[in-house]
């Protein structure tokens, strides 16, 4: 058995799943804290008649810790930043496009170094030891114990990043590293962008990861724990602390893949509507639809695997703004819906008054909404439905109409129809898809870089070495190795490179080991 765990910004929601069957679902308000929703959510969960807390074999937790710490600028750790490239990329320097308050949280120590490689490995300049030797004294002298290390093209080429952490930690044995090449795409300022952040965020990471155990603990659960990463698939707690930012908008991921799991869609449109937001993203094959270029996230822009999600501020806590310009959100009363929403006894009129008075859902008392002008209550719901027809139309990236899966709590606030939608698909536990998502989660790996196509190295070759690459990185995760399969797999030219070169990206998916036996090469690429 598996207990999966979404934390949302108004619910956190529980499941309790039998391999493909729910046993028991549990939605609750989100505190505070967070954590304290968390053991609340388990303890109710746990509590249905004849769970055996010994059974479960694993504990799925999506969570917007990191990505609520990034935007907010709040628990991030003071970072050095290391990039090897000198003499050349000096005229745009590290961190040269972040917002100052994200960057005067962060405290960086910037250190241009030389080494770096062109896109075919050749090395603009050799690395210079004693060099890194004085950034390994500066760093200690500031205290600082995570380190971002980026070097120009290390996707194609990371022996100089590998080389500079080993310089680094063999003169601070207990540093924190974080390697470019472990984390971002092609691009030197957006990869390196992603790698500062990951190393910002590790000693969250560990206080983080160090909390969800105690949770489990708290309740009685000896399981492993597990993380969901954006991409939808999963990470085990040690990969956590050294990956934190793989956890950016795993709630939009989980959700989609609860969906497809749920209405049994692999190829639609998914409306998550939650208390605060609405996620729209496309599936394909049963996983999400990636972003092609560069994402931004609390205004740094990075390129790491991220999916394909418009959100808007529409929720069943969104307040509604009345006449003569009705508007609903992006404004929320969030968790306390239950006690500000009129249904409940407040005095906000929210969409889910909308949605109760219209008889769309039973929710609190309905005779406190009798009151509320039907003219409103009818062009409200008009307002919501087609906002999300149009977020849908946004979404196609053909001339097809794609179906549509309704899931999350605030999914009541939409009819069963949606106009020049060919189907609309409302399934059972629809209101804790995002939970069921983290509970069916497996575990993934990805290569993404530049490959050179010479006489004596063919496309089939470098094709079959990024396939292998990235089944390892799949196994290294904690995929069972027999049932690592490749799912996706691209490749394009790069014409404005000279040489015949080519970008690769291959995704590979496996199911989770929970024997422990799949993490033995886990050292070969990760780091402290």
């Amino acid at each position: 058995m598996r207990v999966g765990i979404d934390v949302g910004g108004t619910h956190t929601d529980a499941v309790l799943m039998d391999g493909t069957t729910v046993l028991a679902s549990i939605k609750t308000a989100t505190t505070p804290d967070v954590m304290g929703g968390i053991v609340a959510a388990l303890e109710q969960l746990l509590a249905s008649p004849g769970v055996d807390r010994s059974a479960i074999d694993g504990v799925m937790i999506g969570t917007t810790h990191f990505t609520n710490a990034l935007v907010t600028g709040r628990s991030l750790a003071p970072t050095g930043v290391v990039r090897l490239g000198l003499p050349a990329t000096s005229a745009l320097p590290p961190m040269v496009d972040w917002p100052q308050r994200l960057a005067n949280a962060i405290q960086a120590s910037v250190h241009l170094c030389h080494g770096g490689n062109e896109f075919d490995g050749r090395p603009i300049s050799p690395l210079r030891p004693d060099e890194l030797k004085r950034v390994a004294a500066q760093l200690e002298k500031s205290g600082i114990g995570s380190v971002a290390i980026s070097s120009v093209f290390s996707p194609v080429n990371a022996e100089m990043e590998e080389e500079a952490a080993d310089i680094l930690l063999a003169e601070l044995p207990n540093l924190h590293i974080s390697m470019s090449h472990q984390i971002g795409r092609v691009g030197l300022l957006e990869r390196e962008n992603a790698t500062i952040v990951n190393a910002c965020l590790r000693n969250l990471a560990d206080d983080i990861v160090e909390a969800f155990a105690a949770a489990l603990l708290a309740v009685g659960v000896s399981a492993p724990l597990y993380l969901s990463q954006n991409d939808g698939t999963l990470m085990d707690s040690e990969f956590t602390r050294m990956y934190p930012v793989r956890t950016f908008a795993s709630g939009p991921t989980n959700s989609a893949r609860g969906a497809a799991f749920l209405a049994d869609q692999p190829d639609c449109a998914v409306v998550d509507i939650g208390g605060t937001t609405t996620d729209v993203g496309v599936l394909t094959g049963g996983y999400p639809r990636q972003a092609t270029g560069e994402v931004d996230i609390g205004g740094v822009r990075v390129n790491f695997r991220m999916p394909d999600v418009l959100s808007v501020g529409l929720g069943g806590g969104s307040r509604v703004t009345r006449p003569p310009q009705l508007e609903v959100g992006p404004d929320s009363v969030g968790y306390q819906l239950t006690q500000e929403a009129l249904v409940f006894g407040g005095q906000v009129l929210t969409a889910t008054d909308l949605a109760v008075a219209a008889g769309l859902a039973d929710i609190g008392d309905a005779s406190l909404v009798r009151h509320l002008d039907r003219n409103l209550v009818n062009r409200g719901i008009a307002w919501m439905t087609q906002r999300i027809t149009d977020l849908v139309d946004r979404m196609r990236v053909s001339a097809t109409p794609l179906p549509v899966v309704l899931v999350g709590g605030g999914s009541i606030l939409i009819p069963a129809s949606l106009p020049g939608i060919p189907s609309v698909h409302r399934p059972e536990h629809h209101a804790v898809a995002n939970a069921i998502g983290a509970a069916i989660g497996q575990i993934g790996g990805d290569v993404d870089r530049l490959f050179a196509i010479t006489a004596s190295r063919t496309r089939e070759e470098v094709l079959e070495e990024a396939r292998a690459e990235a089944i390892d990185r799949a196994i290294s995760a904690g995929a069972a190795p027999g049932t690592v399969q490749i799912t996706e797999i691209d490749e394009v030219a790069v014409a404005y490179l000279p040489g015949n070169a080519v970008r690769v990206r291959v995704k590979a998916v496996g199911e989770l080991d929970l024997t422990g036996e799949a993490t033995g090469k886990e050292d070969e690429w990760a780091w402290n």
